[in-house]
């Protein structure tokens, strides 16, 4: 489960965030602190996790703290389901 969520991730920030269909992002790859991604990519990429996995994410957990790579947003995504 895990590795579809972390697909599905890494497929959307390439594709819609940064416009880059054939960029590869690693599971364990920082996508905030490196700056990859900013605060606005950040709130899209939020609402497409809780559009998709039908979570909730709060906004005090948009942080690096929180998942800085989409390992820990797999983790956080799979605990809330």
């Amino acid at each position: 489960m895990s590795n579809e969520i972390i697909a599905s991730l890494a497929k959307f920030i390439a594709e819609k965030i940064l416009k880059q269909p054939s960029k590869v992002i690693s599971a364990d790859e920082a996508i905030i602190s490196s700056g990859l991604i900013d605060s606005f990519s950040l709130m899209d990429l939020a609402l497409f996790v809780e559009d998709t996995f039908n979570v909730r994410i709060e906004d005090t957990e948009l942080n690096a703290e929180t998942f800085d790579n989409l390992t820990q947003l797999a983790a956080l995504i799979a605990s809330r389901k």
